[in-house]
């Protein structure tokens, strides 16, 4: 196993967390914020642990989503399920960008046994550029598709984390 690094890849997991949801589910109802914070999720639990942990396990992301399924039931609550579903779906496409599914240990952890192995959080520094350039790409994309050049636009994206898609893109 490659020695520990601190490649970051933050636009990977932020920005294709957004477009990769966007692209499946194309609801205006989600917070984009949360999305890209869900996204980060596992770099962020793991990295002081030096390896991938439970922050990249399954199971995180699917007991977060039923914490937040089971903590805002009612008709009352919807708005605030809404928002905070973004969260663990954002995690559990931060969890598919990570490759974490490729381990077994971590990926079904504790299925398969109470250790994760080595796997490391980050990538090697050659295939970090490469996804941070593609993570690039999918924020180009996201400024052109939900028309973030507009100030009007963008404030609305910060006040409230919706976005909508662009009719010009």
């Amino acid at each position: 196993m490659p020695p520990e690094s601190d490649n970051s890849v933050l636009l990977w997991y932020c920005a294709g967390t957004v477009f990769a949801i966007w692209n499946v589910f194309q609801s205006n109802g989600l917070d984009v914020r949360l999305l890209a914070l869900g996204g980060i999720l596992p770099v962020l639990i793991d990295a002081p642990l030096g390896a991938q942990r439970v922050g990249h396990s399954l199971l995180a992301p699917v007991v977060l989503m039923a914490v937040v399924m089971l903590s805002t039931p009612g008709r009352g609550r919807r708005l605030v399920r809404r928002r905070l579903i973004a969260v663990p779906i954002g995690w559990m496409s931060g969890t598919a960008l990570s490759g974490a599914f490729t381990n077994q240990r971590v990926f079904w952890w504790p299925a398969f046994g109470r250790g994760f192995g080595n796997a490391s959080v980050f990538p090697p520094l050659s295939i970090a550029i490469g996804l941070e350039l593609v993570g690039l790409g999918a924020a180009r994309w996201c400024w052109v598709r939900f028309g973030l050049r507009d100030p009007k636009r963008r404030s609305q994206l910060l006040r409230t984390g919706r976005v909508v898609a662009s009719q010009t893109s």
